[in-house]
């Protein structure tokens, strides 16, 4: 395995071969299965094979396609913005905070905009959590606020000054049209003008958002697919004492 031509891996090693799926808006005909075929071309797979067709409508068609591409990447050139992964197990975490910050933190996290999904964010805040990771309504020095979903940026940020807020989280699930990259620049927007942004832990999440993606819309971490709430947890808890050093 050659990682300066890193390839996708089917059969054998190095063989490329990678399967991809898309919807036309045409009928299902052999001519819709040639544009198919072309597009997957356009996209770098010289010799695409339709896998599977299926009409959805009269004029509308969904194809598997599966090929090998030609293209590599350089493996060990790569880098990545990862929020800070040294965990610590929950008990860790209070006594941690009980220790070095001597008082709860209070957080507040909602489904924003016209965001009506809540699974992200119960899985950070609910006591149940997800996945056998507790949410942070169980940690001991946590004052955890859940405000649900569909929640005004404009509410929210009412709510985080009435409760002296020291973190805000967000949750992005429905991205269609890049909608939530719109929602989440309001909310930097709002807490600017109410001077309030550099009194905030502010941080995002969800499964297209990554911690690259929210520090270049002025979060100050974003959490993906495969983090937990003992991740935020203890990324707040650092991220304070920071702050505080730094005053």
């Amino acid at each position: 395995m050659n990682l300066k031509q890193l390839r996708p891996y089917g059969d054998t090693m190095d063989d490329g071969k990678v399967q991809i799926s898309f919807t036309l808006p045409v009928k299902d005909d052999e001519r819709g299965a040639a544009a198919a075929k072309q597009l997957a071309m356009g996209m770098g797979i010289p010799s695409p094979e339709i896998a599977c067709r299926l009409s959805l409508d009269k004029e509308f068609t969904f194809y598997v396609i599966y090929g090998s591409i030609a293209n590599s990447v350089d493996y060990t050139q790569i880098k990545v913005s990862n929020v800070e992964d040294d965990r610590m197990s929950m008990e860790e975490i209070d006594d941690f905070i009980r220790e070095k910050i001597k008082r709860k933190l209070i957080v507040i996290g909602a489904s924003t905009g016209t965001d009506a999904h809540t699974v992200g964010i119960d899985a950070i805040l609910n006591r149940k959590g997800f996945a056998g990771h507790y949410g942070l309504e169980r940690y001991e020095m946590f004052d955890t606020y859940n405000l649900g979903s569909q929640v005004t940026n404009e509410d929210f940020v009412k709510t985080a000054k009435k409760l002296n807020a020291d973190i805000l989280l967000v949750s992005q699930t429905v991205t269609q049209k890049e909608v939530h990259i719109n929602n989440l620049i309001e909310l930097v927007e709002l807490l600017e003008a109410e001077n309030m942004r550099h009194k905030v832990i502010l941080i995002c999440g969800g499964a297209r958002i990554t911690n690259e993606l929210a520090k270049e819309l002025g979060y100050d971490a974003g959490f993906g697919s495969g983090k937990y709430a003992e991740d935020v947890a203890a990324f707040t808890a650092r991220e304070f004492i920071q702050r505080k050093d730094m005053r």
